[in-house]
């Protein structure tokens, strides 16, 4: 007896969720049975962006799969697949066409085209996962390293532009502190200091007072009298600064207290007039250079490239703490701020020049200065320098500088320096100074990071522009860092001799800084050699750890070599408490000098301000120290106060100011209320959410720098609240907080159903465009319906609209719509408009009857 056919298995038109691996999801439609789904040829391969043409016929589909090379066509009328010339049979079942498009099971995406799914019939979804890169998820790729690589060149394109704010008079933030002393015996002294940052004719300035009287009470000597005063003129500090980096010929105009790199020995503040082309903006060139020291255990030390911050580090148990200073374009003017646990010194800034400079092709640089020395003569002081770049590699440059204290009849002094990059880790610089000084300088770093660094000057015999008598200066670095699992290890040498006329004085360092099975670690062994004398060496070891109850134990040695006894011992116990506080105890004992101290600590760093008391008891003196510092920040056109503990003067902010912007205008208007929830993603500044307000600040952005704001478009939890414009770039103005107004639209919400008649039957249509026209016929939106025929969009401003079948779409498939179109209005509502009664009835303008389900295989 001859076995009957098994019958045609029954498929249902739907839509199913496509999540690919890498890119993310998607509705598609499919038809589906228990165990098997058909996906849309066309709609997979057009959301995973792979090339495919559907033909009239609707029985094929062609293109390129990833590569032009890798063409395919997949053919129902011959149940086969012709992928990079070879032939793939298909079962009958394995591709259906149907009125709207042709159907492949999930089986041969994998089997032909690598592209595996896993169909889930409970969920109604399909998981793909393949070993390829896409097309779509290479584009991602390259979208996200454009984005990254625009990021870094300031380049991102933004819904909103806002550039630089230029006040006549504005005041913006104040920085202040206090530092009190009392010791027994000994002088009381109060160190204050008071600085205001704001905008005065369109310009930066900051003015900082200081007073100390402990200068009062010691009588230093100086030439200078002034210097007895508590408040001393040369401890002042102001500064008037126009920045305009749109104007290539002078970008930069500064007045009042200016920082020189002279040649000459200044050692007094120059108060003057500095003229430049240089932009403030931050360009990193190539390569780096290696800038370490030492200072006070636990400080933190902020690196500053020409005034922008760029790194930050802690010092280790011993104070010692390294940075590689990203070489940029033109003079690289770089600033250490130093700031102690305990306030006994707020700040202190040191100004050093990194000795390599370098331009791109063609361009041009100068700065001018002119001025004052404080220095009890009044002497003048000036300086030009330009540069230019040869080349890529190699920045030439020349100038003068005039000092009128210099003793000598040579008080004019003529200059010329290069820099080149011979190989890409060898770097080169030399300067020569008529009558003063010549001077080179080598870095070289080999692919291990071991570096050799070579320091050489010669000074001219008899010059007075530098106030030391060396001959010569001779200085070689080696050093090197170490990674592993279970240490991190930072080593340097350094050789370092000054040439005098009668004798020669030489230091050596060795110094190994890191971690070592978790402790903290540093040591380092100094020698001193003079000529006629006998070395002076000894070591300096230092430990921390952290113990049980996070309790930071830091122990310290110093050991001299030559009596075979060691120097001195400390130790320091310190924990944190209650993640704002601080509290320490340290025992110290000098067997050399035969002193003794012991000190208890304690800081707390509250929202507004950081406060800190210390005690010490030692053998010949007793001392207490109280401090406080923080900052003030008021912005005007909000009416915004606001205190905080980090420095504020010589930054900038931005206050975003969401609202509802119920007309349209992007303007907030009277009447318009602010929104809640903002959510905000920055390169930099720190974010600060304000429940009460609604507002959003971000703090502690360099001024004069361009920020990439991007704001999420789902911040919000009314989902008719929608952006207008997510993206915002924004220059920060300098002791201000500037507002940027955010306009959040209300967006009304359309649905109904497409239903198609035929044979005296009624049933819901997939796959039709349904259009959204404005009154002046110019398309507002346009969605597809789902399988069974509804359709829901949400995105209309309020307004008067028109709704459509695609005429298109109904021409090609030959039928008509009743009715022909469907007017509506989108009414301004605080949660949103919703219009939800939307229906459109489609059928065939001949008598040709539709083919129905089960679809024919």
């Amino acid at each position: 007896m001859a076995k009957e056919p098994e019958p045609e298995p029954v498929l249902y038109e739907t839509s199913v969720f496509l999540v690919v691996q890498g890119i993310g999801g998607i509705e598609v439609p499919a038809l589906v049975s228990n165990d098997s789904a058909f996906l849309s040829i066309t709609d997979v391969f057009d959301f995973l962006k792979i090339r495919n043409m559907l033909s009239p016929s609707l029985d094929s589909v062609q293109g390129f799969f990833i590569t032009e090379q890798a063409a395919y066509v997949i053919d129902k009328a011959n149940h086969q697949i012709n992928y990079q010339g070879k032939i793939f049979p298909l079962m009958p079942t394995e591709l259906i066409g149907t009125e709207t498009g042709l159907y492949m099971s999930t089986s041969s995406f994998g089997k032909v085209f690598g592209l595996n799914c896993k169909f889930n019939f409970r969920s109604l979804s399909v998981t793909m996962t393949t070993k390829v890169e896409l097309p779509a998820i290479r584009e991602m790729r390259q979208e996200v390293m454009r984005r990254n690589i625009g990021r870094l060149k300031g380049q991102l394109k933004a819904d909103t532009v806002i550039g630089l704010n230029r006040s006549l008079f504005q005041f913006g933030m104040a920085d202040w502190s206090i530092v009190a002393t009392q010791r027994n015996p000994g002088a009381n002294d109060t160190w204050l200091n008071l600085t205001l940052g704001g905008t005065v004719a369109g310009g930066e300035t900051t003015v900082s007072l200081n007073y100390n009287n402990y200068a009062q009470q010691q009588l230093p000597y100086s030439h200078d009298t002034s210097a007895i005063r508590a408040f001393d003129q040369r401890r002042q500090y102001y500064r008037w600064r126009y920045v305009n980096n749109d104007n290539r010929a002078l970008r930069q105009v500064t007045v009042g207290k200016i920082f020189t790199q002279s040649t000459a020995s200044i050692f007094s503040p120059v108060v003057g007039v500095q003229f430049t082309n240089t932009p403030t903006s931050y360009r990193r060139s190539f390569g780096s250079y290696t800038l370490s020291n030492f200072t006070e255990p636990g400080w933190t030390v902020e690196l500053y490239v020409n005034n922008a911050l760029v790194d930050y580090a802690v010092a280790d148990a011993s104070g010692f703490f390294t940075f590689q200073v990203p070489l940029v374009y033109g003079n690289s003017i770089v600033r250490l701020r130093f700031f102690g646990p305990w306030g006994e010194e707020r700040f202190r800034e040191e100004n050093m020049s990194v000795p390599f400079n370098f331009l791109p092709l063609h361009e041009f640089e100068y700065t001018a200065s002119a001025g004052i020395v404080e220095d009890g003569r009044n002497s003048l002081f000036s300086r030009v320098e330009m540069n230019y770049g040869a080349t890529r590699y190699i920045t030439m440059g020349a100038g003068v500088e005039y000092l009128s204290s210099i003793t000598t009849t040579d008080k004019t002094m003529p200059f010329v320096n290069a820099s080149a990059r011979l190989f890409r880790n060898l770097l080169l610089s030399g300067d020569y100074t008529y009558g003063v000084r010549g001077r080179g300088i080598m870095s070289y770093r080999l692919p291990s990071n071991l570096q050799f660094e070579l320091y050489y000057t010669r000074y001219k015999k008899g010059q007075k522009a530098i106030i030391y008598n060396y001959k010569e200066e001779r200085k070689a670095v080696i050093s090197k860092p170490f990674m592993s699992r279970r240490f991190s290890m930072f080593t340097r040498f350094t050789f370092n001799q000054i040439v005098l006329p009668d004798t020669k004085y030489t230091t050596t360092e060795l110094l190994l800084s890191g971690s070592i099975f978790r402790v903290g670690t540093s040591f380092s062994t100094y020698g001193i050699f003079i000529s006629g004398a006998s070395p002076f060496i000894y070591s300096n070891l230092a430990l921390t750890y952290r113990m049980p109850g996070e309790i930071l134990i830091n122990p310290q040695l110093q050991y001299e070599y030559n009596t075979g006894r060691p120097i001195s011992v400390r130790c320091e116990l310190g924990k944190y408490l209650f993640r704002h506080g601080y509290v320490n105890v340290s025992y110290e004992q000098n067997f050399k000098s035969r002193f003794t101290n012991i000190g208890i600590g304690l800081r707390y760093d509250f929202n507004f301000t950081q406060v800190g008391a210390s005690a010490w008891h030692g053998t010949q003196q007793s001392m207490l120290v109280e401090s406080a510092r923080g900052s003030l920040v008021h912005d005007g056109k909000t009416g915004y106060t606001g205190f905080n503990n980090r420095s504020s003067v010589g930054t900038g902010g931005v206050v975003l100011i969401p609202f509802l912007d119920f007309n349209g205008n992007d303007r907030r208007d009277p009447g318009e209320p602010k929104a809640a929830g903002l959510k905000v993603n920055i390169n930099g500044g720190r974010v600060l959410q304000n429940r009460d307000d609604t507002t959003v600040r971000i703090m502690n952005m360099e001024p004069y720098e361009h920020y990439f704001i991007e704001l999420n478009k789902n911040s919000f939890d009314n989902i008719a609240w929608r952006l207008k414009k997510p993206t915002i770039s924004v220059i920060i103005d300098p002791n201000q907080l500037k507002s940027v107004e955010v306009p959040v639209a209300i967006m009304g919400e359309v649905s109904g159903t497409v239903i198609l008649q035929e044979n005296d039957s009624e049933k819901g249509l997939g796959r039709i465009t349904v259009c959204f026209y404005r009154p002046d016929s110019t398309l507002a939106a346009k969605v597809q319906t789902e399988s069974d025929g509804f359709f829901n969009f949400l995105g209309l401003t309020p307004g008067a609209y028109t709704a459509r079948i695609d005429p298109a779409q109904l021409q090609k498939l030959g039928m008509m719509s009743t009715p022909e179109a469907i007017p509506f209005k989108v009414s301004l509502r605080l949660d949103g408009d919703v219009i939800d009664d939307l229906q459109f009835r489609i059928k065939k303008e001949s008598n040709e009857t539709p083919p129905t389900l089960p679809l024919t295989q």
